[in-house]
């Protein structure tokens, strides 16, 4: 994420998906931007909120970003937030993201891949590469790294990552469908 606020002039306008403990909102707040920060969690919210103060360029919904809208951003992250999308919501999320960054803007985050080790998760969502690829038509590839390689949790626990990192630059207005 930080290598995406990297690449603008001037800090804007970001919304967070799944914005967890803040550690990414937090970062954005200190460059100087504005964020809505989403998350399902109330203590998520409460957390984040207390480390922030009464920040004022900072908003903060208890929502499923599944289920929440949100307005068009510079930049949409969601740090290893969308695989944890139901697969059959996901089409529908990835379509509000794309459609709500500004041509110009960015998206930020991870996609995980067919080969992680929780592929067989049904709330889960896992791509291909040709499919995380054709999801980011539109996009200029600013970062496309893929990992596949063991190694562990926020938790600690043994786990093989196979991961999509994006930083993808908005290039072409959402078809509308």
């Amino acid at each position: 994420m930080l290598g995406a606020l990297r690449r603008f002039g001037a800090p804007g306008f970001a919304v967070d998906l799944g914005c967890g403990q803040g550690r990414d909102t937090f970062s954005m707040l200190e460059l100087g931007w504005r964020v809505l920060a989403i998350d399902a969690e109330p203590e998520a919210i409460e957390r984040l909120r207390a480390r922030t103060g009464g920040e004022p360029r900072l908003e903060t919904r208890v929502a499923s970003f599944v289920d929440a809208g949100w307005p068009d951003a510079d930049l949409v992250n969601a740090g290893y937030a969308l695989p944890f999308c139901p697969p059959e919501r996901f089409d529908d999320v990835w379509a509000r993201v794309v459609a709500s960054v500004h041509p110009g803007g960015r998206f930020s985050g991870q996609l995980f891949g067919d080969r992680d080790e929780w592929v067989n998760d049904p709330e889960l969502t896992f791509l291909t590469r040709a499919d995380a690829l054709r999801r980011l038509a539109g996009f200029e590839l600013e970062r496309f790294d893929e990992e596949d390689a063991d190694g562990e949790t926020a938790l600690g626990d043994a786990k093989h990552w196979h991961v999509f990192h994006v930083i993808a630059r908005r290039t072409a207005p959402a078809a509308r469908a």
